[in-house]
């Protein structure tokens, strides 16, 4: 299946802000439930900031970092979450917990870095 032929997939999440103290003063960060796991957490992070720069909310990357009190460089690396293919990205969103315990961020942006979804698929099944 060609990315023109990929069926369009749209997900829904409610982020609930919470005022952290940082060095450069107050700032709101998405605040998850406690339970949610780390690499959940990041791949919606990323499609929170996809979101803020769609809305005109930050202009780029870098407003989103000094909105989130965060490095540019961090922050390109959570967005770096959102060229996974859609099927592997639900695949994620709506993984049973013990698959999620051996998937790091590392392991995702590596399989991000695959220009072709038929790639990445690839790296993905053999986690």
């Amino acid at each position: 299946m060609s990315k023109e032929e990929a069926p369009k997939l749209q997900f829904e999440f409610q982020l609930t802000l919470k005022k952290v103290k940082r060095r450069r003063g107050e700032s709101e960060v998405p605040a998850l439930a406690p339970p949610c796991h780390p690499v959940v957490r990041t791949l919606v992070l990323a499609h929170r900031i996809q979101g803020m720069i769609r809305d005109g909310q930050v202009r780029n990357l870098a407003d989103a970092a000094r909105w989130l009190g965060v490095t540019r460089s961090r922050v390109g690396q959570v967005a770096s979450l959102l060229m996974l293919s859609p099927a592997i990205q639900e695949a994620v969103l709506v993984a049973a917990p013990e698959r999620l315990d051996a998937l790091t961020e590392r392991r995702l942006c590596d399989i991000a870095a695959a220009p072709d979804w038929a790639d990445q698929a690839g790296l993905w099944a053999k986690l």
